[in-house]
């Protein structure tokens, strides 16, 4: 009766009542334990149990579990080293300018700084909040590690990178600027003609981009690692440290579910500039855009402690040729394929295919078909001879043939 109470005190740090109880001649011990509103730990440790499984809390999930259990997420903690002249002004009007019609703003005109800050509740006692600085500060990374997305382009693997660009700042500006940044040098829209109109198409729909990059920035741990983003030949990424909350799967994702933003004070001022509407529909959002652009599914998985979203371009067609040969074909190939019904030069294909970019022609079309042994050249011991052309191998020869038997059943 002694004992009990001082092991659960020494192991637990808590105060229990101890009884000795008897029913029906029977005697047993009755350990009472109140109700903590602060987090238990055994040994030091802290645990969590969800189902069947206990998980023991370490570094960011046992300092969000610490913070949650004070009433409070890391983005509603107050910055005591942050005020007003770490704010910049020009990304505030930016935001309330693109809030203009969205109806959820409250009235901020003829109001400062501070009591639009106040407005969105991104102060408190005079002072600022992380979220505040996350959103709108002149320089995040003075106060928080990896406050930036990395873009990389690679060719063939993650190990293939070809270059590189880092986009830091606060969220506004990053919002923008990652879009500008994927357009101007890392996505390649393919061109087409109507007649003497250019048409370019997205390699990707606009608002699944949007969307997963609203859903990284918003939803991630800001004590972790920064935001990635790969852009490959054939697809796209976005990984983002922090696991789902307690409770939620990735297939809950893939469905209807409720919104629990790990940032919810981030949360609300994005849903009420018109970024995000905070009813969980971010994931299917990404899905029914790539759906319309008649893409494959998106993937998304748990990766390296954070959510990985993966986009991708035309299902691409593996042909069985031979047995011995799979070659994966992407519709370019297949058109290049087409046209090449003798010798052409370079400058013949384009005009066929209605190219007038010689450098997407070559990545695109060109180089892929050579390395698939699809093509070959008339002249290869002079790959720049200005009298080079290309003809179609065998394996092209066969491809094409298979490809018209099974248009013609």
């Amino acid at each position: 009766m002694e004992d009990i109470p001082n092991k659960i005190r020494n192991s637990m740090g808590i105060i229990c009542d101890v009884q000795l109880e008897d029913e029906n001649g029977k005697k047993y011990i009755s350990i009472k334990v109140n109700p903590y509103s602060i987090p238990v730990s055994l040994r030091g440790r802290y645990y969590y149990r969800t189902g069947s499984t206990t998980t023991e809390l370490t570094g960011i999930e046992l300092n969000e579990f610490l913070l949650k259990k004070a009433g409070k997420t890391w983005d509603d903690v107050i910055e005591e080293g942050a005020t007003l002249e770490d704010i910049d002004t020009e990304s505030l009007s930016k935001f309330i300018e693109e809030s203009q019609g969205k109806g959820r703003m409250p009235d901020t005109e003829g109001l400062n700084t501070k009591e639009i800050l106040d407005k969105l509740r991104l102060t408190e006692k005079d002072k600022l909040k992380r979220a505040a600085i996350l959103l709108f500060g002149k320089d995040p990374n003075k106060f928080y590690p990896n406050i930036q997305v990395k873009i990389g382009r690679f060719e063939k693997d993650a190990t293939d990178l070809k270059f590189q660009e880092v986009v830091e700042g606060n969220l506004v500006y990053m919002i923008e600027e990652v879009q500008i940044q994927l357009n101007h040098k890392f996505l390649t829209r393919s061109v087409s003609f109507e007649g003497m109109k250019r048409i370019e198409k997205e390699a990707y729909p606009i608002d699944a981009l949007r969307e997963m990059l609203l859903n990284a920035l918003v939803h991630r741990t800001y004590m972790g690692a920064s935001v990635q983003m790969r852009v490959f030949d054939n697809k796209l990424s976005i990984w983002n440290e922090g696991t789902l909350p307690l409770g939620l799967s990735i297939n809950d994702l893939m469905q209807e579910h409720n919104s629990r933003p790990r940032n919810p004070i981030i949360a609300e001022a994005c849903f009420k500039a018109g970024y995000i509407d905070t009813w969980g529909r971010g994931i299917s959002k990404i899905i029914n855009s790539c759906k319309a652009a008649g893409l494959p599914k998106p993937k998304i998985t748990e990766k390296d402690g954070g959510i990985l979203v993966e986009i991708y371009k035309e299902e691409q067609v593996t042909p069985q040729v031979t047995p011995q040969v799979t070659p994966q074909v992407t519709p370019q190939v297949k058109r290049l394929l087409c046209v090449l019904t003798t010798n052409m030069g370079r400058k013949e294909l384009q005009e066929k295919l209605g190219l007038s970019d010689r450098e997407y022609f070559r990545l695109k079309y060109l180089q892929p078909a050579l390395e698939l042994k699809l093509i070959e050249m008339t002249i290869p011991e002079k790959p720049k001879s200005s009298k080079q052309k290309y003809k179609l191998t065998t394996l092209g020869k066969s491809f094409i043939e298979k490809k018209e038997t099974v248009n013609e059943e």
